[in-house]
C-alpha cells in the first residue's frame, strides 16, 4: 500500500506555471509576438540575477559553515589562537548565512515556472499517442495551400463542432479526443468562420465562434512559446484559464475584444468591396455597343433629351435636336448609340419613310 501511494503524482505543482510573463498591469497579447519576446529578455536577466544572489549565498553560507568547523577543530586541538569566543561567533555567522540560504531556497520555490524553468530536462518529453504528421514549414505555398483545402475538407464537421461549444469542459473534452484539430489550419478557418458570420450579420453568432477561436489561439501560442507540440498544451491551457487567474483572464478577454473588433472592420471592408463589385458587374452588363454605360450616359444628357427618352417620344427627341447646337446634337446621340439607347436601322433604298426603326431602346423606361 505504501508503495502505491509513492507512485502518485503530485499535480499541485501544475498550480504556478508562468507563461506569459505577467507583472504590474501589462498583459499579454497572443497578437504581439514582440511583447513575448521583450517579456522573455526581462524574465532571463531576473532568473539571471536570481541564480547570482543564490550563487553568492550558497558560498556565503558554505564559508560561514568552513570557519566554524575550522575554529572549533583547533579549540579541541588547543591550538593557539581559537577561543569559545571565536567558536560561538562563528556559530552565529553560520547561523545567520543559513538563514538566508534558507530564505532564498523557500523564495525559489514559490516561484512561477515559466517557458525557460519548463524546458529544462525533466521537461523536455511529451509522449503523445498519434505522433504529427504535419510539417508544413517544407512546403511550397501551393502545397500549404492543397494541404489546408485536405485538411478542412476532412475535419470540417468536426472544427464546427468545437466551434458551437458553450464551455471549457466540453472543449477540452473534444480536444482531447480529437487532438489532431490542435493546429494553424483550425484556427485559420474558424478565422473564417467568424468573417462569413458578421458579413451574414450573424454577431451573436459570431462573437461566441470568436471565443473559441481565441481558446484555440492562446493554445496555439502557449504551445509556440514553450516551443512543443500544441497538443500538449491543450490540458495547460484550460487548467489555468478555468482557474481564473486574474492577468491571464484578463488578457484572453483583451485579446477577445480586439479580435472582434477587428473582425467586424474586416467584414464591414470585404462588404463595401463585395458591393462594389456587384455594381461593377451590374454596370459591364449594361454597357452598350460603343463601351457607353447607358445610366451614365442619361445622367449626361441635356434635361430636355433625357425628356424625350424617359417618355421614349421619337417626335420630341427630333424637335430638340433640332433647335440643339450641331455639333452637341450629333456628339449627344453618339453616345446613345454607344450606350445602347438608340439603335439606327438603315432604311431599304436609302429613304427616311420608316421612321419607327429609329426608336429608343424599350428596356429604357423613366
Amino acid at each position: 500500500m505504501c508503495a502505491a501511494k509513492k507512485n502518485v503524482m503530485d499535480y499541485s505543482k501544475w498550480d504556478k506555471i508562468d507563461v506569459s510573463d505577467d507583472e504590474d498591469d501589462t498583459h499579454p497579447n497572443v497578437d504581439t509576438g514582440s511583447l513575448f519576446r521583450w517579456r522573455h529578455t526581462a524574465r532571463v536577466e531576473r532568473m539571471e540575477e536570481f541564480e547570482k544572489r543564490k550563487q553568492d549565498t550558497e558560498e556565503a553560507y558554505s564559508k560561514a559553515r568552513k570557519n566554524r568547523q575550522e575554529i572549533e577543530g583547533k579549540l579541541k586541538s588547543g591550538a593557539d589562537g581559537a577561543t569559545k569566543a571565536d567558536v560561538d561567533l562563528a556559530v552565529k555567522q553560520e547561523a545567520d548565512a543559513k538563514e538566508k540560504w534558507d530564505d532564498l531556497l523557500r523564495e525559489e520555490k514559490k516561484q512561477a515556472w515559466n517557458v525557460d524553468t519548463l524546458s529544462k530536462d525533466g521537461f523536455s518529453k511529451t509522449v503523445l499517442n498519434k505522433p504529427s504528421k504535419r510539417d508544413t514549414k517544407n512546403m511550397t505555398e501551393e502545397e500549404k495551400e492543397q494541404f489546408y483545402v485536405d485538411f478542412v475538407k476532412k475535419n470540417e464537421a468536426d472544427i464546427k463542432k468545437f466551434a458551437f461549444f458553450r464551455n471549457y469542459d466540453d472543449s477540452k473534452n473534444f480536444l482531447t479526443e480529437h487532438m489532431h484539430l490542435v493546429c494553424e489550419e483550425t484556427a485559420n478557418y474558424m478565422v473564417l468562420m467568424c468573417l462569413n458570420l458578421e458579413m451574414e450579420g450573424k454577431s451573436a453568432l459570431m462573437e461566441h465562434v470568436a471565443h473559441q477561436s481565441i481558446v484555440m489561439q492562446f493554445i496555439l501560442e502557449l504551445a509556440k512559446q514553450l516551443e512543443v507540440d500544441p497538443r500538449s498544451c491543450v490540458s495547460s491551457f484550460f487548467s489555468r484559464i478555468k482557474l481564473a487567474d486574474k492577468q491571464y483572464k484578463e488578457a484572453f478577454n483583451d485579446e477577445y475584444s480586439a479580435f472582434k473588433i477587428r473582425i467586424q472592420e474586416r467584414a464591414k471592408v470585404r462588404l463595401e468591396k463585395a458591393m462594389e463589385e456587384a455594381e461593377e458587374e451590374e454596370r459591364q452588363k449594361r454597357l452598350g455597343p460603343g463601351g457607353l454605360d447607358p445610366v451614365e450616359v442619361m445622367n449626361q444628357l441635356p434635361k430636355e433629351l433625357q425628356d424625350c427618352f424617359e417618355n421614349r417620344d421619337t417626335s420630341m427627341l427630333k424637335e430638340v435636336l433640332a433647335k440643339m447646337d450641331k455639333d452637341d446634337a450629333i456628339k449627344y446621340m453618339d453616345m446613345c448609340v454607344k450606350s445602347g439607347m438608340w439603335v439606327q436601322e438603315p432604311s431599304e433604298g436609302g429613304d427616311d419613310e420608316n421612321d419607327e426603326g429609329d426608336q429608343p431602346k424599350p428596356t429604357l423606361e423613366g
